[in-house]
């Protein structure tokens, strides 16, 4: 698949990207000693979840098997063709090149779980959700859980930017980071080959 312009990229982050105030959107008022020093709270709290509507619903659970290895093209079909992944390892300007971060799940992890998550924001323009996600790698046969803040970014029931924050930290999109993260991107799916009609 050929590479997105550049300037494209650009122009989707510009447009689609959130920036979240992780502190006040994650701080755990009710029991500051899960805050990690960083103020910050990512362990989700189900039973404290906004309401989401069933459209966003969807929306979670086709991302939600993503993370958990489903590696199918009817959950790819959540991202609009021209949307941005970003997390610590890969930036994706495409949803192929997107596809090829998600089908690598199955092919490095004997299992991948989503143990809960909880909805921070739904909205037709956004939804936030803190994901606790389980990854047992095949080499290690050693789970670990991950707690991380996504943000998806909504434009006509599709996805159009997906960030996933591990840390209170937010991508600056600059230097060497972001050009190692701009090859995984681009390269991975040579690797694990998802479908060309994504």
């Amino acid at each position: 698949m050929p590479s997105q312009d550049p300037s494209h990229a650009q122009t989707l982050q510009d447009t689609y990207e959130i920036r979240p105030d992780t502190v006040n959107l994650t701080h755990n008022n009710k029991d500051p000693s899960e805050n990690a020093s960083s103020g910050v709270d990512y362990e989700p709290h189900p039973e404290d979840s906004v309401p989401i509507s069933p459209e966003n619903e969807k929306i979670v659970k086709a991302i939600t098997s993503l993370y958990s290895g489903s590696a199918s093209k009817e959950d790819m079909e959540v991202y609009a063709h021209d949307a941005i992944y970003d997390d610590p390892w890969s930036y994706c300007d495409t949803r192929y090149k997107i596809a090829g971060q998600w089908y690598g799940i199955p092919k490095i992890m004997a299992t991948s779980c989503t143990l809960s998550t909880q909805i921070l924001s739904s909205s037709p323009s956004e939804i936030i959700v803190k994901l606790k996600q389980e990854y047992t790698p095949r080499v290690l046969h050693t789970g670990k859980a991950v707690n991380s803040l996504v943000t998806l970014t909504l434009e006509g029931g599709k996805v159009r930017y997906h960030k996933d924050q591990w840390n209170e930290k937010d991508y600056s999109h600059e230097g060497l980071g972001k050009v190692m993260k701009t090859l995984n991107g681009d390269h991975l799916p040579k690797i694990t080959q998802p479908e060309k009609d994504l």
